[in-house]
């Protein structure tokens, strides 16, 4: 979930609006403390301590924390059955009601010895489009929502989006914000262009047959891909070659995962993270201008 450093996961964001001033503050992480009724908590924080959020002429640089606290299940297992013994030998076998009880009495014991998990998902604003280092869902509501609060509306970008575009799909579903099938026929006319391979030795896809079977594949994929795309299947992902970069495209939700980026040498953060932005921002503008290419007279 990190713009500077490993591998890019990416999801772009349209801001719709935003204030005159943008202040991130009023919503900054605050740690969860030991034994607190609060078992989750979500905040913005500065890419480093100390510094500023805004980097540029309209443009921010912000990470997102998401703590959660959660039981072991083996811990929360034995400390239930052991307060389940004693209940029966002081007092008899319990009842549903005390037995759910304990249960949350073992519960409460565990979380109050317990770490919270953390996740950081780095983030960029410039012009006008919010970069996430993150397609979880879960993360871009949590994320979709802080923004909110502060006063900043989004929506998911896509070339369908942007171009005003629709069409319905009886076998590939829409659940979620900005997906469309359209992206799925996309992805099988980029992979027919030249410049553009299907991963040959460690290639990975996703697909959904025409007769709604959900399919993944690994290794040498590239024969059974075109077996399944000649007979009506839709590609949902796949791990392509564009050039010299290497990336998982999520067809329905124009997503980019598991990109390869240099190492950056700025020596500031603000200039590693425009340095390992560059290629991002590159294949987003390559994949747009292909989307145009091949898909502006799809629904037309």
């Amino acid at each position: 979930m990190s713009l500077q450093n490993g591998a890019i996961s990416c999801t772009r964001l349209n801001i719709i609006s935003k204030p005159v001033i943008v202040d991130f503050s009023p919503f900054e992480f605050k740690e969860l403390q030991p034994g607190s009724a609060i078992r989750e908590r979500a905040g913005f924080l500065p890419y480093e301590l100390g510094e500023e959020y805004l980097i540029g002429h309209e443009k921010w640089g912000f990470r997102v924390r998401m703590d959660k606290v959660t039981p072991d299940s083996t811990l929360l297992k034995e400390r239930y059955r052991a307060l389940l013994k004693t209940e029966e030998e002081q007092v008899g076998p319990p009842s549903p009601k005390v037995k759910k009880d304990l249960r949350k009495l073992a519960e409460d014991e565990i979380l109050s010895k317990t770490l919270p998990r953390c996740q950081i998902v780095e983030c960029l604003i410039e012009n006008g489009i919010v970069y996430i280092g993150s397609t979880s869902n879960n993360h871009l509501d949590i994320i979709t929502g802080l923004l909110k609060k502060i006063e900043i509306e989004v929506e998911y970008k896509a070339p369908w989006i942007d171009l005003g575009q629709d069409m319905d799909s009886p076998l590939v579903s829409t659940n979620n914000p900005g997906e469309s099938v359209l992206g799925c026929h996309f992805l099988k006319k980029l992979i027919d262009l030249p410049e553009v391979l299907v991963e040959p030795e460690k290639g990975s896809v996703k697909l959904i047959t025409s007769e709604g079977v959900r399919i993944g594949a690994g290794g040498y994929v590239l024969g059974e891909l075109n077996r399944f795309l000649d007979e009506g299947a839709e590609p949902l992902t796949a791990k392509l070659i564009i050039g010299e970069t290497t990336l998982t495209l999520v067809a329905k939700s124009f997503q980019i995962k598991g990109m390869k980026a240099e190492r950056a040498q700025g020596d500031h953060w603000t200039e590693i993270l425009d340095e390992r932005m560059d290629p991002v921002r590159e294949m987003w503008a390559y994949l747009d201008e292909k989307y145009r290419d091949l898909m502006v007279e799809q629904t037309e």
